[in-house]
């Protein structure tokens, strides 16, 4: 099978008609082989009627209803983990992303042998205020941080290689970052092309500016997660024991000091009156608090739990 069309969605039953007419109409003048995976994260409107209803006329289309909103990484997950193409295109079903890009996407994973391509939408016609300017800024601090060079990496039209997929694992709201998640297991092939993007045509966004929020704070996650994910004691640990012996040197100095004073019959201070002391005694505490969480870490990931990310209500085409 050639692609695989991912599109997660919640509450897009305007859209979806449209979106399906369009992708069918790419499929066929390129004759690929496909598929279309409909993935409906907890809609309260009627898109998975919807969904059923193109099942019904069309055996490549195939549909993931989850119980209630799970969000967009549980979504693709879940689709990642359905998906046969050869290679993974993944869109939003709110028409802002064009399916006339998919051929183009596909070429490059096919015949440039890219592992993953990303779309960039260069001319956007959001609000400058709302969203290209906290965009920019977020995916500066994405470069800076990851250091896999796109300019965007919140847009949801991405191509993928199979194997890109089925080896990387897309939690809590860790979308934004698939590209930094492929580069960390060891996908080194990453491109970028430049998207149309539409103005949204029907209903409102799902994503408000606490995405930008979110996304900085799962930057800062993914960031350790590559860096000390498998070796937290690495981390913690070593912070742990320095300031361990920063505080217990201190607090040792502070005593022998007090010893070579009443020595010398200098005048001196009991060591409880000291604020330096209480000082290097929290600094201890700290360091040891620190090296235990590293060990608790350790602990954690030896027995990670495999528990359910996301609950499937109902399937159609699987």
């Amino acid at each position: 099978m050639n692609l695989s069309i991912l599109i997660p969605l919640l509450n897009e039953e305007e859209s979806l008609k449209e979106l399906y007419t369009w992708i069918i109409k790419v499929m066929q003048s390129n004759n690929y082989s496909y598929e279309i995976i409909f993935v409906d994260d907890g809609s309260t409107d009627n898109s998975w009627q919807i969904i059923e209803g193109f099942s019904n006329e069309n055996p490549s289309v195939k549909g993931i209803r989850f119980m209630k909103n799970f969000g967009k990484s549980q979504a693709l997950h879940a689709g990642f983990a359905k998906a046969k193409g050869d290679v993974i295109i993944t869109m939003d079903a709110d028409l802002q992303d064009s399916p006339d890009e998919i051929p183009e996407l596909y070429e490059m994973i096919i015949n440039q042998k890219y592992d993953l391509v990303s779309g960039w939408k260069k001319k956007r016609y959001d609000s400058v205020v709302a969203k290209n300017l906290p965009s920019k800024l977020f995916n500066w601090a994405a470069r800076k941080t990851s250091g896999v060079e796109l300019n965007d990496f919140n847009c949801g039209l991405k191509a993928y290689k199979n194997v890109v997929v089925k080896n990387i694992e897309v939690s809590g709201e860790m979308h934004r970052y698939i590209p930094v998640l492929a580069k960390n297991a060891g996908f080194g092939k990453i491109g970028e092309k430049v998207v149309i993007h539409q103005a949204r045509k029907y209903g409102e966004t799902k994503f408000g500016m606490e995405r930008f929020i979110n996304g900085f704070l799962d930057l800062i996650t993914i960031w350790f997660l590559s860096r000390f994910g498998k070796r937290p004691m690495h981390l913690f640990g070593a912070m742990g024991s320095l300031m361990f012996i920063i505080g217990f040197l201190s607090a040792g100095y502070i005593g022998v000091s007090k010893l070579y004073h009443m020595y010398t019959g200098m005048k001196y201070t009991l060591v409880t009156n000291n604020p330096w002391f209480y000082i290097a005694l929290t600094t201890m505490i700290l360091g040891t608090q620190l090296f235990l969480a590293g060990f608790l870490g350790e602990i954690i990931l030896r027995t990670k739990s495999n528990e359910a990310r996301y609950k499937v209500a109902r399937e159609v085409n699987f």
